[in-house]
């Protein structure tokens, strides 16, 4: 096979990858904001709530969550999902499982902000809206920033594991390549291309990182 034909099969692959990839920053993100919250509610029914959503998303793999929301539908109630489900299933999974790692590292965010910024705060007139708002979350934000940026790059390569629902990602590309030409060479580009994208992201952090620098602990 040509180059230029495998490049373009493997750029294919990278085009559903970058898809996994955003979708579920764009889902995670905030869901994972809602989850920290839950998760330090005084109300102890949704704390117990959020805390058990946690356990099990951390504590089990994100390939059979996957397999379990794929097939789920199906062997639970008898439901026909067909073809598109696929990519659904692989979104919400990706969605889910890093919500629950994302709400983690904002919850240690907000509990290191001491408790003394919120009292001033109250005392200069803030709602707890504001404070959170115009105090607390800037602060937060570049406190976690260092572990945002590994848990993104973790979702960059974490995204090959969309090939277990037969999504033809990048890596699933390069698998299929790879048998085909019995060479390691698609691989070898694969990889290539995962290690220039999370090269990207590292670079984008970085400079978030620096912008923030004006918020000194």
């Amino acid at each position: 096979m040509e180059f230029g034909v495998m490049m373009g099969i493997l750029l294919g692959g990278l085009q559903l990858t970058v898809a996994i990839f955003f979708i579920t920053l764009i889902g995670a993100l905030p869901l994972g904001v809602v989850v920290a919250l839950a998760r330090m509610s005084r109300f102890k029914p949704l704390s117990l709530v959020a805390r058990f959503y946690i356990s099990i998303l951390r504590g089990t793999p994100l390939m059979l969550q996957l397999m379990a929301i794929m097939f789920g539908p199906y062997y639970l109630f008898g439901l026909e999902m067909g073809a598109d489900w696929k990519f659904g299933a692989c979104a919400i999974g990706f969605i889910l499982n890093y919500a629950a790692y994302f709400a983690e590292i904002y919850r240690s965010g907000i509990q290191s902000i001491p408790r003394g910024q919120y009292e001033a705060a109250s005392v200069l007139g803030y709602t707890k809206a504001q404070t959170f708002m115009k105090i607390v979350l800037p602060q937060v934000i570049k406190r976690i920033l260092p572990a945002m940026g590994n848990e993104i790059i973790t979702l960059v390569k974490d995204t090959s594991l969309a090939f277990v629902l037969g999504i033809m990602e990048m890596f699933n590309a390069a698998k299929a390549l790879a048998a085909r030409e019995v060479s390691m060479v698609p691989y070898a580009i694969a990889a290539l291309i995962y290690w220039v994208f999370c090269l990207l992201i590292e670079f984008v952090m970085n400079k978030v990182e620096k912008r923030l620098d004006y918020y000194h602990d």
